[in-house]
C-alpha cells in the first residue's frame, strides 16, 4: 500500500510539474482605448506573461511596432511573437515582459505626426496610449524596464521615438528601419510625390524631427549613451542605405550600437529570425547584475 501511494504521488507530483510547465502566456489582439487626440478608437494587441494572472508581481515592457500595410495583429500573426518569446524565455535567453503593439494603420498610416498638424499619432502615442497601457497593466514604469522594437515603418517609429524620447527608453531595437527623409531635398521630394503642399518652414520643421540621420548628427554629447542600441538590416533589404548611413553616423559621433547586417530580405522570414536576439539585447537592460 505505501509504495502505491508513493508511486501515485510522484505521478500526481509528475503531472503538476508538467502542467506548469505548459503554461502559457495570454495573447489578446483586439482591444481599442478612446483617444482625444485623433479622435477615435485606436486598437492594440498585447502579450502578458504565463503567470500574469497569478502572481502580483509587475513586469518590464516591450513595445513592439508593425510595419506598413500590417496592423497591431502583425506581430501575432505573423511574427509569431508568442511562440517566440515564451522559447527564448524558456531557454533562459529572455526574461518574462509584457509586449505591447498598437496600431497605427487605420486613419493614416504611420507612427509620426505629420507636416500640417493635422494627425499626430506621435502625441497619441506618448500623451495617451503609453499612460494608458501602464495604468491599465502591471508594467515597471521605468526608462529601464521600458524598450521599443519595431521592423520597417515600426523601425522608422524605434528610431524616432527613442531620439525624441530617450529619457523613456533603455534600448531601442529597429529592424529594416525606414530612416525618414535622407535630405531636405528628399523630404521636398516626398511630399511631391504624395502631391502634400507644405510651406518651407513646415517642411524644414518636419524634416528635423522626421530625419534619423538629422537627429543622430544632432544628439547632444551627454546624451550619446542614453539608450542601448540595436540595428539589424538585410542586405539584400531596400532600406539598406539608410540604415548603413545611420551606423556610420553612430560611429562618427561615437554612439555605442549594435549593428547587424544579415542574409535577407524585407520579409517575416528576416524579421522572426531578428526577434529573439531582440528579446536577448533587451532583456540584458532588464536584468540585474
Amino acid at each position: 500500500m505505501k509504495k502505491q501511494l508513493i508511486g501515485g504521488w510522484l505521478i500526481f507530483s509528475l503531472f503538476i510539474s508538467c502542467m506548469a510547465s505548459a503554461q502559457t502566456g495570454k495573447v489578446s489582439d483586439n482591444l481599442s482605448l478612446k483617444s482625444i487626440i485623433l479622435g477615435s478608437d485606436r486598437k492594440y494587441a498585447i502579450y502578458l506573461p504565463a503567470d500574469y494572472e497569478t502572481s502580483q508581481r509587475s513586469y518590464p515592457v516591450l513595445y513592439l511596432l508593425h510595419g506598413g500595410g500590417d496592423d497591431q495583429t502583425g506581430w501575432v500573426q505573423f511574427g509569431e511573437i508568442q511562440y517566440i518569446l515564451e522559447k527564448n524565455i524558456a531557454e533562459g535567453k529572455a526574461t518574462p515582459m509584457i509586449v505591447v503593439m498598437p496600431d497605427a494603420n487605420t486613419g493614416r498610416r504611420g507612427y509620426s505626426n505629420d507636416a500640417k498638424g493635422e494627425w499626430k499619432y506621435e502625441d497619441f502615442f506618448f500623451q495617451e496610449f503609453m499612460p494608458f497601457i501602464e495604468k491599465t497593466y502591471r508594467i515597471k514604469a521605468e526608462k529601464r524596464f521600458r524598450a521599443i522594437s519595431g521592423l520597417s515603418m515600426g523601425g522608422d517609429g524605434t528610431f524616432t521615438y527613442a531620439l525624441h524620447h530617450p529619457e523613456l527608453f533603455s534600448s531601442a531595437c529597429p529592424l529594416s528601419a525606414g530612416t525618414g527623409p535622407l535630405s531636405k531635398e528628399d523630404a521636398e521630394t516626398r511630399f511631391k510625390k504624395a502631391n502634400i503642399s507644405v510651406t518651407a518652414g513646415e517642411l524644414d520643421a518636419f524634416y528635423k524631427r522626421q530625419s534619423v540621420l538629422e537627429l543622430v548628427n544632432n544628439i547632444p554629447d551627454d546624451q550619446k549613451k542614453a539608450v542601448r542600441w540595436y540595428i539589424d538590416c538585410g542586405d539584400d533589404d531596400f532600406l539598406f542605405e539608410g540604415n548603413s548611413l545611420v551606423h556610420i553616423a553612430m560611429r562618427k559621433k561615437e554612439i555605442p550600437h549594435e549593428f547587424r547586417i544579415r542574409d535577407g530580405g524585407h520579409n517575416w522570414t528576416y524579421w522572426r529570425k531578428s526577434l529573439p536576439s531582440v528579446l536577448e539585447f533587451i532583456s540584458d537592460a532588464f536584468h540585474q547584475y
